[in-house]
C-alpha cells in the first residue's frame, strides 16, 4: 500500500457520507438529550472505534482536497444516481427510504448472518470491512466485500522525546473471550516475567481509558506487549506503532471465536490479531511459551532500535491514503452503476462539513 500522488479535480464525484452513532429511541431528537444526559451524569463518552473511523476518513478527504456532504438525506433524495457511503450503524439502513447504490461499512455487520438478504433488501452494491481475514470471512455470503482500512493520524500520534520515556513496558489488555482462562494463562505470567527482570510497566484495558490516557501511556513507554484474540483492523496497537512504540503482539490465530457466532454459527480461520504487519513493527508470539521464547530478543531489538514501527505507518496506513483508497472504492461503484459524475447542488452544505451529525 505506497502512497500515491493524488491531484483531485474539483469538478470529480462528491462523497455523499452518512455517519450517525446513535439512533432516536422515544421521539425525533432524543438523542440529543440523552447524550447531553449522559455527559452531565458520567462525563464526556469514550471515542468510539466507529466515530473514530469517521472522523478519520474526514480527515484525510479533507487533506486530499476532496469533497462530501454528511447526512445530507435532501440531496441523496433528490440524485439517486449517486452513491450513498453509510460507514456504519445498521439502523441507518432503516431510517432511510434508500433507493441509492450504497457502499456500506466499515462496521455496519459482525457478520453477514446478521443480515443474509442485505443485497436483496436494499441497494447495497459493496460491503468494505476492516481487514484481509475479515474481507475473506464474508465473501461466501456477500461476494462484494473489500478490505479497507481507515488511516492513522501520524500527526496527533507521534513519537514523544526520548527523555519522556520514563516506563518499559505498557500492556495494552484487550483479551475478553475466555478472560476466565487466559488472565492465569497469559496476562499473569506476562506481568511476572516483567516483575521477575525489574522492568517498569502500566497496564491500559481495553474499553476503561479515553484517548489521551492512551496517547500518555504511549508518550512513556519504550514498548508495548498487545494482548488481543483477533482484530479487524486494530487501530489502537497501529497508534502505538505510529508512536515509534515497537509492539510485541499475542497473535494466536486460530477461529474466529466470538461467542455470538461460534462454534455454533460460525466457523472461520485463520484470524489475526494484527493483520496490518511486517518486521518493522516488532515481534509476534502464539501463546505464553512464545512469549517466554521470544521476549528477550524483542527487548534486545528494543534497546537497539532495530525496529521501525512508524515507517510502517507512514508507508502504509496514513490518512491520506486510505482516504484515496476509499474514495477509488466508491467511485468504482459509481462508475459500475453508469451514474455520471454530480457536482455539489446549489446552496447544500460540502467541504467536510458536520451539519447533522447525530
Amino acid at each position: 500500500m505506497p502512497a500515491k500522488t493524488f491531484d483531485y479535480d474539483p469538478d470529480d464525484m462528491v462523497l455523499n457520507l452518512f455517519y450517525e452513532d446513535k439512533d432516536d429511541r422515544w421521539f425525533p431528537g432524543d438523542r440529543h438529550l440523552r447524550r447531553l444526559a449522559r455527559r452531565m451524569l458520567i462525563g464526556e463518552p469514550r471515542m468510539s472505534g466507529q466515530l473514530r473511523v469517521f472522523l478519520n476518513l474526514c480527515a484525510g478527504l479533507d487533506r486530499l482536497g476532496i469533497r462530501y456532504r454528511v447526512n445530507d438525506y435532501r440531496h441523496i433524495a433528490k440524485h439517486h444516481e449517486e452513491v450513498a457511503c453509510i460507514i456504519g450503524r445498521t439502523f441507518l439502513l432503516d431510517k432511510f427510504a434508500w433507493k441509492n447504490p450504497i457502499l456500506l461499512g466499515v462496521a455496519a455487520h459482525n457478520h453477514p448472518l446478521d443480515d443474509p438478504d442485505l443485497f436483496k433488501r436494499l441497494p447495497v452494491k459493496k460491503v468494505v470491512v476492516p481487514g484481509d481475514w475479515y474481507a475473506d470471512m464474508y465473501r461466501p455470503y456477500w461476494p462484494d466485500t473489500e478490505a479497507w482500512p481507515v488511516g492513522i493520524d501520524t500527526d496527533l500520534w507521534a513519537p514523544s522525546r526520548p527523555s519522556q520515556k520514563t516506563v518499559d513496558v505498557l500492556i495494552y489488555d484487550k483479551v475478553h473471550w475466555d478472560r476466565e482462562r487466559y488472565a492465569p494463562e497469559l496476562v499473569e505470567p506476562v506481568r511476572a516475567r516483567l516483575i521477575k527482570e525489574g522492568r517498569s510497566f502500566t497496564e491500559l484495558r481495553y474499553g476503561s481509558y479515553k484517548e489521551e490516557d492512551y496517547q500518555a501511556a504511549l508518550a512513556r513507554s519504550r514498548a508495548m506487549i498487545f494482548l488481543c484474540q483477533n482484530e479487524s483492523q486494530g487501530i489502537a496497537y497501529q497508534q502505538a506503532l505510529s508512536c515509534g512504540v515497537p509492539v510485541f503482539a499475542w497473535n494466536p490465530g486460530g477461529p474466529w471465536r466470538d461467542p455470538d457466532y461460534y462454534p455454533h454459527r460460525v466457523r472461520f480461520e485463520p484470524v489475526s490479531s494484527v493483520p496490518y504487519w511486517d518486521d518493522r513493527c516488532g515481534a509476534r508470539f502464539v501463546d505464553i511459551a512464545g512469549f517466554e521464547a521470544g521476549w528477550e530478543d524483542f527487548w534486545a531489538g528494543c534497546a537497539a532500535d532495530t525496529f521501525d514501527p512508524r515507517g510502517y505507518v507512514l508507508d502504509n496506513l496514513t490518512l491520506e491514503q486510505r482516504a484515496l483508497q476509499y474514495y477509488e472504492i466508491a467511485r468504482s461503484v459509481a462508475g459500475k452503476q453508469k451514474a455520471a459524475r454530480a457536482p455539489a447542488a446549489s446552496g447544500m452544505p460540502v467541504d467536510g462539513c458536520l451539519t447533522g451529525v447525530g
